[in-house]
């Protein structure tokens, strides 16, 4: 089969290798659609990731298919069945699971490989974050699953409250389906959307952004936030970019009491400066959110079905695998949001 490599940063090849098997209570996919996503991006970009992958190694972790064959011990499915697998599946058993922490499970075991023809999901995903995909969602939005289950738990764990106002720091997919989760959540939430990208901005707006600003534009965005806000700062902040410096300006955006959400994942061994000052007298809560539970994954294949958001603006396109590099290379040069990749 034709399969995605990652061999090193901006390597990414093309191969044919052999058909995965299923082995015990296992299943393998037939991939109908695999989407691009943020976290590739950066992946492919820098060579690596801190835990999901080790190179070379099998490239992608959106899809959404239909099940080809059904390892032994499987039950409750059939071949043929429509399915979005989540990458990863916490093991129930360590400390973390035990304490309900499951994002912080440290055996949680990933699964790369969708940028292929087919995908083979570990025993583990089977058994807690494989999931059917109902009947009038098409393979594209369901391959969102994933994303969109990160994102509610990060929207969870935000300390949103009644009527916050609430700033948004990246108009990449992410950024944008925090738009959408905390406006569909709480309708009485004032977000305020900053990106670099007028088009992703109006989909910010479509998605439930009360106002959009390009940072492009905005000299000091610490500065804007604070008039919009009677001089105080907002009461959420949630930085989607993974960018060091845009850690720093999150922080500077908050108003006295604020949680800072610090979601996006930054390079390897990157830090910030935080004005001690600022955190401990202004009482600043912190967050880094990672990943998603078994919960959220469930939740986010319900919103998907739901048709409540118009997600589908997030996919720009749709192209056969074999343009998979000019797709990352659109990414990069911010030309798509997301791509939907067909074998």
């Amino acid at each position: 089969m034709l399969a995605a490599l990652l061999y090193g940063r901006e390597d990414l090849r093309l191969e044919e290798v052999a058909p995965p098997t299923p082995g015990p209570g296992e299943v393998v996919m037939r991939v109908g659609v695999a989407t691009t996503c943020g976290t590739d991006l950066k992946v492919w970009r820098r060579g690596g990731h801190a835990k999901m992958l080790q190179l070379p190694t099998l490239f992608g972790h959106e899809a959404a298919g239909q099940i080809a064959a059904l390892g032994e011990g499987v039950t409750g499915w059939q071949v043929g069945d429509r399915v979005v697998a989540n990458n990863s599946a916490p093991c129930g058993e360590c400390f973390f699971c035990k304490k309900h922490e499951f994002s912080l499970c440290t055996n949680l075991r990933f699964n790369n490989g969708t940028f292929a023809e087919y995908l083979k999901i570990p025993a583990p995903i089977v058994q807690h974050n494989l999931l059917p995909i109902p009947d009038d969602l098409p393979d594209a939005l369901a391959a969102l699953t994933e994303p969109l289950a990160c994102v509610m738990h990060g929207a969870a764990r935000s300390n949103v409250q009644p009527g916050d106002r609430v700033v948004i720091l990246g108009d990449g997919a992410i950024g944008l389906m925090f738009v959408g989760v905390l406006k569909v959540w709480d309708p009485t939430v004032e977000i305020f959307l900053l990106g670099g990208n007028p088009s992703r901005l109006h989909i910010g707006e479509a998605l439930g952004a009360s106002k959009t600003f390009n940072y492009r534009q905005i000299e000091d965005v610490p500065g804007l936030v604070k008039s919009l806000t009677e001089g105080w700062g907002a009461d959420v902040v949630v930085e989607a970019t993974g960018v060091p410096s845009v850690w720093e300006m999150a922080i500077a955006c908050a108003r006295p009491g604020a949680t800072v959400n610090l979601f996006g994942g930054c390079p390897r061994e990157t830090t910030i400066t935080v004005n001690t000052e600022q955190l401990h007298y202004s009482e600043l809560t912190l967050k880094g959110v990672f990943h998603n539970t078994p919960l959220y994954v469930r939740q986010a294949l319900a919103l998907l079905a739901s048709r409540a958001l118009p997600f589908e603006h997030l996919i720009s396109d749709e192209r056969p695998l074999k343009q998979l590099e000019q797709a990352f290379c659109d990414m990069r040069d911010r030309k798509v949001i997301k791509v939907a990749m067909k074998p």
